[in-house]
């Protein structure tokens, strides 16, 4: 082989180790991010708040007026069914620490975040491969979940309580 060859592979290969290793740091540092607890910038107050429109229950699980916010699996077929509660927050992905483990090659291992804040449900992603899909829009930031909304990550769809 040529020397401007043997240059050039050995520039991609380096790209390459950068890329990963990048990966790596990035999948290190969503861990570490969701296992913080969550603190607002005001020190902490928000996240402490009492929420007047939602009653806790047991295991975590809220009621807001007369409905308890699940969600439902409603797709694939063969998990069509699957109820995961939801507290103030829970975080969805094939890991073992997630609050909703979806068993699908193609949701990343922390994939979403679920969290209540000022009575209101909403979503976030995590910095999933896929991106993560509320009513098939494309979430870029925490948006806000009503009852019936769809939320897909991977080729699985999630229909809220």
């Amino acid at each position: 082989m040529s020397e401007p060859l043997l240059t050039i592979l050995k520039l991609c290969l380096l790209a390459l180790l950068y890329l990963f290793f990048f990966r790596v740091l990035r999948a290190v540092w969503a861990e570490v991010a969701t296992a913080r607890p969550a603190e607002s910038k005001a020190g902490g107050r928000a996240s402490r708040r009492s929420d007047t429109s939602a009653t806790k229950l047991p295991g975590g699980r809220r009621r807001r007026g007369s409905q308890l916010t699940d969600v439902i699996v409603v797709e694939p077929p063969e998990q069509a069914g699957h109820r995961y509660p939801l507290g103030d927050e829970v975080t969805v992905g094939r890991a073992a620490g997630c609050q909703i483990i979806i068993e699908d090659n193609y949701v990343s291992q922390l994939h979403a975040r679920l969290f209540l804040r000022d009575g209101q449900l909403l979503v976030e992603d995590l910095g999933s491969t896929n991106g993560t899909y509320l009513n098939r829009a494309k979430v870029s930031g925490p948006m806000v979940m009503q009852r019936g909304d769809r939320l897909q990550v991977g080729n699985t769809v999630m229909e809220v309580q």
